[in-house]
């Protein structure tokens, strides 16, 4: 196995393990994975999902190059990076779409898997540059910070379309609108 074909699995591993982390706070609700996995159905739920689900499927890859000794650096910048830039990117693609015809199942499908694909391409770039210094502790910190973001977004959202749970009416956890 090669660093391409890793990037491949990645895509299709990460497409799947999306589903998953779709519902495991609806399966397991508590307040560990109401910080990593969707609370709700509104927007940014989801890009927390992706973000957690693409640095979830990295920690399988990296099990996966050291295991089949393929050779990389800058591993910990490289999955930040990817779970970093898949929210705009997904953002991008997404809300016009959204926004012009509502939610329409498959292109919302299709339009994450172009997204993860897109970030694992990128990623493949990253792992072959020379090694960067303090990647690690940069990423950490980054990840840290965003999750942090994360918490106070799950529990004290802005009212803005993003965090709006049009399915439930509610914002976060248990802001629930309130009709006049």
């Amino acid at each position: 196995m090669n660093l391409k074909k890793m990037i491949l699995i990645n895509t299709i591993v990460t497409f799947l393990l999306c589903f998953l982390t779709h519902f495991l706070y609806t399966f397991l609700p508590n307040p560990i994975f109401s910080i990593f996995f969707p609370v709700n159905e509104s927007i940014w739920e989801h890009m927390k999902m992706l973000y957690t689900t693409i640095l979830l499927a990295s920690l399988i890859e990296y099990l996966i190059l050291k295991k089949c000794n393929i050779p990389y650096n800058n591993f910990l910048f490289t999955a930040t990076t990817k779970a970093i830039i898949s929210i705009p990117i997904y953002l991008l693609m997404f809300l016009p779409i959204y926004y012009n015809f509502g939610e329409i199942m498959p292109v919302t499908f299709i339009i994450l898997f172009i997204t993860i694909l897109i970030v694992n391409i990128i990623g493949y770039k990253l792992l072959q540059l020379k090694p960067i210094k303090y990647q690690k502790s940069l990423s950490i910190v980054f990840i840290i910070i965003i999750y942090i973001f994360m918490t106070i977004f799950t529990y004290k959202p802005p009212k803005n379309d993003l965090f709006f749970d049009t399915k439930n009416e509610k914002y976060g956890l248990n802001d629930y609108l309130i009709k006049d």
